[in-house]
């Protein structure tokens, strides 16, 4: 019987992705404007506005419409050919105050957490970005889809976009691979052929594929009217391609155009790095951080792990290396991550996790857990 793990991926050009990386521009404008603004940002793109509301607090001045067009333009929304043009779309922007309930709770020394909630924190040994397999090869035919269209090794594609990895995880080769993209008006059958040589076979290694691997590509036939247009976009509607692929749970909270004081955000990643450096020392193959906050509060309501392993005694450990080592308050999350200082835009495609050059990334507490952890074990675990 077939052990089957999907992920989806999809560009930078699908509807609730574009409005991820408005909200996140927006954000980091302000914080290069003020370090201490207040920002939550959510946008909504339809087929004839694009809408910008939320809260913000923060003494910098920012061109909001003028970013919003940047970003939609870059991405590859320039002409009416494209299904929707950066350049002459609407804009409404409805902003306000950050409510003084909540900022009573985080403008102090002592931040306490911008919202309840509970966040995931996830790392396992399969791939070199300590990412699920799945995850990681969804994002690659994603990434690749921008790739060859912006560089017109594909000229015909247009930037919506979306692609499926399956897995079955007994044998570990790829059961199906879904790839959807965004074109012009051409025949589907050189499409499928081009995406199939150019895309697929570029980024996915022959070792997880067998003659009964099933290719999907633009399976409907057509599509043609994509973005906006064809989808209206929201922020933070992708939640799972932001994160783990769907193969681990999700608190519920979106990433996307929310400041560092958003414990969504901020706790997610900090559990990511926490988990990260402590699957990196070996210890344990996979490891998911659950953790909860109270607004308003410092410190996490809850903390809990899964090694997905019986072992008692190597879960305590966990446990120890987390309170020794990881501080999940906000003051220090921020100051550890330096948050303050992050380009947002960089984490809104392509999962906001398993990219080297971001902050929660790093393994430098690696080698310092990894000493405490021969220090500790007398025999094996």
């Amino acid at each position: 019987m077939k052990n089957l793990i999907t992920s989806e991926s999809v560009t930078i050009g699908h509807p609730d992705k574009m409005c991820d990386l408005i909200s996140d521009a927006i954000l980091t404008s302000f914080l290069k404007k003020d370090e201490d603004s207040r920002v939550a940002v959510e946008v909504m793109a339809t087929k004839s506005k694009v809408i910008i509301s939320g809260e913000v607090t923060s003494s910098g001045n920012v061109d909001i419409e003028s970013i919003a067009r940047k970003t939609i333009i870059d991405i590859g929304y320039d002409s009416d050919n494209t299904c929707y043009n950066g350049y002459t779309i609407p804009i409404e922007v409805i902003l306000n105050k950050q409510s003084p309930d909540i900022s009573m709770g985080v403008n102090k020394e002592n931040i306490g957490a911008g919202d309840q909630g509970m966040m995931y924190g996830y790392a396992t040994d399969e791939t070199s970005e300590f990412m699920p397999i799945t995850c990681v090869l969804a994002n690659s035919l994603a990434k690749r889809l921008e790739e060859v269209r912006k560089k017109k090794i594909i000229p015909y594609l247009l930037p919506d976009g979306k692609c499926q990895v399956t897995i079955d995880m007994n044998n570990s080769k790829i059961d199906t691979i879904v790839v959807s993209s965004q074109h012009m008006d051409m025949d589907i059958n050189l499409l499928r052929c081009d995406i199939k040589k150019y895309v697929i076979d570029e980024v996915i290694p022959r070792k997880y594929l067998d003659k009964n691997t099933k290719y999907y590509i633009n399976p409907t036939g057509r599509f043609r009217i994509g973005g906006p247009v064809g989808d209206t976009g929201l922020t933070g509607r992708k939640i799972m391609v932001d994160t783990y692929g769907g193969i681990v749970p999700h608190g519920g909270g979106a990433f996307s155009g929310k400041d560092y004081t958003k414990v969504d955000r901020t706790g997610a990643y900090y559990a990511r790095y926490a988990a990260k450096n402590i699957v990196a020392t070996g210890l344990c193959h996979k490891l998911l951080i659950n953790v909860s906050y109270a607004i308003g509060v410092s410190e996490p309501v809850s903390l809990y792990v899964d090694i997905y392993e019986d072992n008692d005694k190597k879960r305590l450990l966990v446990y120890e290396i987390l309170h020794k080592f990881f501080d999940f308050s906000p003051n220090n999350m921020i100051k550890e991550l330096n948050l303050k200082k992050l380009d947002y835009t960089k984490t809104s495609s392509y999962s906001h996790f398993g990219k080297e050059e971001l902050s929660y990334e790093k393994l430098d507490k690696k080698d310092l857990i990894k000493d405490y952890i021969d220090k500790k074990i007398v025999k094996p675990l």
